[in-house]
């Protein structure tokens, strides 16, 4: 039977937030998957954030049970600006409230939670968005359980997920429930996603939580461990990549880094990388192995350090 996949468009709206889930289920397409896709505006030609105009249909196709809306992100300037009202009419929240009231599944990309919201779909449901806007959601919505740094939440068939990309693991995880995970796998492979993440792992990863600084010889630094982290790297080498002595890059990196001295950084990505193999089936030994540890003896130690703090 061919799920129909319906995106209802907003003036603003990311092409990425658009595009990677689009791009999943099309190449699902051609894998064999019947997958019927459609683009719904409330206007023929809707702007997006990107500048790109985009086509869309103002008449709603006939959605069914086992078809699916998504609502994709637009650009917010700032959070408290994320009020959907004035981008979306009330005929549009009602079609989002009647696609699941009658058995549909209804998802979101980043800002799209705040269309969902505005439906009165996210009431007493678990949901996320973006970072930067999940305490205006909260506020906005505080029926709503907002559930923070997670890339996508699914309750009573409202699927919510983080900002831009995390909307492609969104579409991999729904592309899985219909027809497994290795047709998931599959389209993940052809569209070079080979990490594929859960929806309880992090929106933002150590190589971004702390590259929040204007320090060009800590970011040549991180550059140097976080494509090698999994290799022992002395201080020595790192302070001659640096060009500046090991005294001097450890208070550097010390105080661009919030603390962390160039080893706890590179543990930090040792310790993020292993959870993802674990959560993806690794034993702890392996996933140790994997990120540069001899065994798994210090892995569990720096697990339960970090799970204490």
């Amino acid at each position: 039977m061919t799920c129909r996949i319906a995106f209802l468009l907003v003036p603003g709206v990311h092409l990425l937030d658009l595009a990677g889930p689009a791009q999943v289920f099309a190449t699902a397409v051609d894998f064999g998957h019947p997958y019927e896709l459609h683009y719904v505006a409330e206007r023929e030609l809707v702007p997006s954030a990107q500048g790109l105009p985009l086509q869309a249909r103002t008449d709603w196709p006939e959605l069914g049970e086992d078809d699916l809306l998504i609502v994709p992100g637009w650009r917010v300037i700032e959070p408290e600006d994320a009020d959907v009202t004035p981008l979306l009419s009330p005929s549009s929240l009602e079609a989002l409230r009647a696609h699941h009231a009658a058995g549909g599944t209804v998802a979101s990309i980043c800002a799209g939670a705040g269309a969902l919201g505005a439906a009165g779909l996210l009431d007493g449901r678990r949901c996320t968005t973006h970072h930067e806007l999940q305490d205006e959601l909260a506020r906005r919505h505080p029926r709503a359980q907002v559930v923070r740094d997670v890339l996508f939440t699914t309750d009573d068939r409202v699927v919510t997920s983080a900002g831009i990309a995390s909307g492609i693991d969104l579409a991999l995880h729904l592309l899985a429930g219909h027809h497994g995970p290795a047709a998931a796998a599959q389209v993940a492979r052809d569209m070079v996603v080979y990490a594929r993440r859960n929806g309880h792992e992090p929106q933002a990863s150590a190589m971004l939580r702390h590259r929040s600084h204007l320090d060009d010889t800590v970011h040549r630094v991180q550059d140097l461990i976080d494509a090698r982290f999994a290799e022992p790297l002395p201080l020595a080498a790192l302070a001659t990549a640096g060009g500046v002595s090991e005294r001097t890059l450890t208070r550097a990196f010390t105080r661009a880094t919030g603390g962390l001295t160039p080893l706890r950084y590179q543990q930090t990505l040792r310790i993020e990388r292993a959870e993802h193999l674990i959560s993806h089936g690794a034993t702890v030994e392996s996933a140790a192995r994997g990120v540069g540890f001899d065994d798994a003896r210090m892995l569990r130690r720096l697990r339960s350090r970090t799970a204490d703090a």
